[in-house]
């Protein structure tokens, strides 16, 4: 299935000087845009492997530059940053990366025989979902929850660097941050003129 975006032509970087932004707020979204940061944590196994991963999550066909989310997940382990809490039963931040991923190559491995990058999309996605299902081999998950990890770990952070990218607000029509301006009309199917607008199948 194709996604189309509801708002063609829209781009929330037209407001680049508009009111709906300010210094700070353009200072954090350049950072995001131009300044990607490299490997500093993850093996080049690791970081093929996550690459992979994330194109089956999120995949990109369409944009000719993809929103990078490897790179972002690889600078929260390389400063150890997480989001100030653990689940109970996981490891720390760094070993529950290292551990899921890993137990997703040897899950790969198990079910088809090779690697997760060497597998067809459609192979990739049968791992991915027997992983969020659960349905693993608990011999390769030790100390760690397949599901847990896939949907609170793996998934949750893909989609929030994902949705931190400019290009991300612009499929769905989002404006961004909007500070300082803001929003005023915030009751159901209400918009502000600044915002964009919602091409239906009917328009």
């Amino acid at each position: 299935m194709t996604f189309t975006t509801p708002y063609p032509g829209y781009n929330v970087l037209d407001k680049w000087r508009s009111p709906s932004l300010n210094e700070q707020t353009r200072e954090v979204i350049a950072a995001r845009l131009n300044d990607v940061p490299p490997r500093r944590f993850l093996t080049p196994e690791e970081w093929a492997l996550l690459e992979a991963i994330v194109t089956g999550l999120i995949p990109q066909p369409d944009r000719e530059m993809p929103v990078p989310i490897t790179p972002w997940i690889d600078e929260m382990l390389a400063e150890n940053r997480g989001e100030g809490f653990r689940y109970e039963g996981m490891p720390s931040l760094r070993e529950t990366w290292r551990r899921g991923l890993s137990a997703m190559e040897a899950e790969a491995a198990r079910e088809h025989g090779s690697g997760f990058a060497a597998l067809t999309a459609d192979l990739q996605d049968s791992v991915l979902a027997n992983v969020q299902n659960g349905d693993v081999d608990p011999a390769l998950w030790t100390g760690l929850s397949a599901s847990r990890f896939f949907t609170h770990v793996l998934l949750k952070t893909v989609a929030g660097i994902y949705y931190a990218h400019p290009a991300a607000w612009s499929e769905i029509g989002f404006g961004g941050p909007a500070s300082p301006r803001g929003y005023v009309r915030m009751g159901a199917d209400r918009r502000d003129p600044w915002e964009a607008v919602e091409v239906r199948g009917d328009d």
